[in-house]
């Protein structure tokens, strides 16, 4: 599919859907598919990649209810164009978030 890309970024565990409606879904860790805690989660949607992806022009939908997962689903009227705009967003704004855990997690270890 369009997302399929995204699969090669480190926090990406999987990215399922059809059509116009696709869900990522974020792991910590893509070999063990480690999930994140709940604070992780809520810090990760809500406090980085909800407003980075708006930031960047990409309306979507967190859900942290169970593993932390955006949800998209462009509008009907959107063609190639708009899905490269949409998955190159979101390559960016995954990359980083993802550079920000390994920060993260380098400074939690010293």
């Amino acid at each position: 599919g369009m997302l399929d890309g995204l699969r090669d970024i480190p926090i990406v565990g999987d990215v399922r859907g059809a059509g116009y409606f696709h869900a990522i879904e974020l792991v910590k860790d893509q070999e063990t598919k480690e999930g994140f805690n709940h604070e992780e989660s809520e810090s990760l949607l809500r406090g980085f990649l909800s407003k980075r992806l708006f930031e960047a022009g990409l309306i979507c939908r967190a859900d942290d209810r169970g593993d932390p997962v955006i949800q998209l689903s462009p509008p009907l009227v959107a063609g190639q164009q708009e899905f490269d705009r949409i998955a190159s967003i979101l390559g960016d704004v995954l990359t980083e978030a993802w550079t920000e855990l390994e920060r993260g997690k380098a400074l939690a270890q010293a």
